[in-house]
């Protein structure tokens, strides 16, 4: 700064200034208090600063205003360095009654920004996350923020976003506003996910937060999340990286849950298992899956388990996201209730071969839903059937309280003959799923028990429908292959026939009476077409 100055000062230990004090008094107002109070003698003048905003680059913008008499150019590139080094050094009109006010000219360069190119408010940002808070709390960032958002909306105004939360990103400007009538311009061909992508979290962070405000797309703002956040994770170092993630977990958790991806979500979870994220971001993520868990695919849930534990997979995750999708405030429908069923079926067929999986655990797998998400258990049968051919050392007990998750209403024909003759289930079960199948039974008993009116031949009817009914129950007996165990089926059958006996003696009877009757009414009772063709 030339000869003859008569002040040191000391920029947070980054660089010393040698300046006058008299020019730099004039125009500081924290100066001028400083050396009214100080007993400090003119060679022995020293200011030590350890918090000065924008460092020895912003003390050095300002002493150029000093000493070019309050005059500078002032640009996006250097308007947040020179408003927050005004503020702190007090540089307001009054000091000497005509000094020029560099608060006052930064901010009037600040009412501009409505009329700045896109790349000039992305220069004014990038300075503004060295700054933050200072730029936070003078305003300064909120001006950048509208101005950019505002930008932000006017393409998505333009370009509406008519994609789901899983699409790629595709947004991209092809205009800028320099002024209030939105003049055209083709300044950027790249995406503006790209371009904020390099901002800091703390930027990003009030970004989101005026979005929101401002009611963009929040399918648009959780895209842009995800994006950014894959950027961050390639080029942060890995001491900020769960920083970073738990606040963009923080901000996808205050948008509306339809508007979030949930494979990005699984993406996120799979960076989050090897980083030591808060368990309380972690639980909103978790959460955040769980009332998505319908959108999963089965490659999502087959997660490791954790160190230390002795599963495949991550039982106890899966059981959670079930807990958190069940726990909706909302009213769930059956489709998705169904679709759940279905991919559940799935998961537990592949975790159902693990020889470490506890029959606790499985239990509770089977009965985390209500019965109302499957119209057919043939998958949790073979999924059972699978769990016990694995593990051998099972106890009746134990085989039971698996058992018991089993609808045998809902098994299917097939399924419920492949259980009876399954020699790993209990026999209890068998003969269980088999009386609760008696429908099929009791269909055919129903035209046995109640013989068609008599306007038929009753010989007639007798005759075939005994004939024929023993040989469906017959039928579906051997089709069964009921065992020696299940003595209660086999008591049931045998009661059918002795029912379909007594049918026979009756019709017999009856066939005897009608004639006696033929007999009575016709003179030749030797021919024998008097008689009905089936009682000949």
């Amino acid at each position: 700064m030339g000869l003859g100055c008569v002040l040191e000062v000391d920029v947070n230990g980054e660089e010393v200034f040698l300046v006058d004090k008299k020019i730099l008094s004039s125009f500081s107002g924290r100066l001028s208090k400083l050396f009214s109070k100080s007993t400090m003698t003119a060679g022995n003048l020293k200011v030590l600063f350890h918090d000065l905003p924008g460092g020895a680059e912003a003390f050095e913008l300002m002493a150029r205003f000093c000493y070019n008499s309050g005059s500078i150019s002032i640009t996006p590139s250097n308007v947040c360095l020179l408003h927050c080094i005004a503020h702190f050094m007090e540089m307001t009109e009054g000091l000497s009654g005509s000094s020029p006010n560099l608060i006052e000219q930064t901010e009037k360069t600040l009412e501009g920004i409505a009329y700045w190119t896109w790349s000039e408010i992305l220069i004014t940002l990038k300075q503004c996350q060295n700054l933050f808070p200072v730029v936070h709390s003078l305003g300064i960032l909120k001006k950048c923020l509208d101005s950019l958002v505002g930008r932000i909306a006017l393409v998505s105004d333009i370009s509406p976003s008519t994609s789901s939360p899983d699409s790629s990103t595709g947004f991209r400007f092809s205009c800028d506003t320099r002024s209030t009538e939105s003049t055209k311009n083709s300044y950027n061909r790249n995406s503006w996910f790209e371009d904020l992508a390099v901002l800091n979290i703390h930027i990003i962070e009030k970004m989101i937060e005026t979005m929101i405000f401002r009611n963009i797309d929040q399918v648009i703002i959780s895209r842009f999340l995800f994006y950014f956040l894959k950027f961050q994770l390639s080029k942060s170092p890995s001491s900020e990286k769960c920083k970073i993630m738990e606040i963009v977990v923080e901000l996808l958790f205050s948008l509306d849950n339809c508007s979030v991806s949930c494979k990005g979500l699984f993406g996120i979870l799979q960076v989050a298992s090897n980083a030591n994220i808060s368990k309380c971001h972690r639980s909103r993520l978790e959460n955040m899956i769980g009332l998505l868990l319908d959108q999963a695919t089965l490659d999502n849930l087959l997660v490791p388990a954790p160190i230390g534990v002795k599963f495949l997979y991550d039982v106890n995750l899966v059981m959670r996201f079930l807990r958190s999708f069940l726990a909706n405030k909302g009213p769930i429908s059956l489709t998705r209730l169904r679709k759940i069923g279905r991919l559940m079926d799935m998961y537990i067929a592949e975790v159902a071969p693990d020889p470490c999986l506890k029959p606790s655990k499985f239990i509770a797998l089977l009965m985390a839903l209500p019965d109302s998400a499957r119209d057919i258990y043939d998958g949790i049968y073979q999924a059972v059937d699978m769990y016990l051919e694995v593990h051998t050392g099972l106890s009746e007990k134990e085989k039971m309280k698996i058992c018991c998750a089993l609808n045998y209403q809902k098994l299917s024909s097939d399924a419920c003959q492949h259980l009876v003759q399954n020699p790993r289930f209990p026999s209890r079960t068998a003969t269980q799923a088999l009386l609760l199948h008696r429908s099929k039974f009791k269909n055919l008993l129903q035209d046995t028990d109640h013989p068609k009116s008599f306007n038929t031949s009753p010989c007639t009817y007798g005759d075939k429908a005994s004939a024929k009914n023993e040989k469906q129950i017959a039928l579906y007996a051997d089709k069964l292959c009921l065992t020696v165990e299940s003595e209660k089926i086999k008591s049931h059958l045998q009661g059918m026939q002795w029912r379909v006996m007594e049918l026979e003696k009756v019709c017999k009877r009856l066939q005897t009476r009608m004639g006696k009757l033929m007999k009575a009414k016709i003179p030749s009772p030797g021919n024998p077409k008097s008689l009905p063709k089936m009682c000949r």
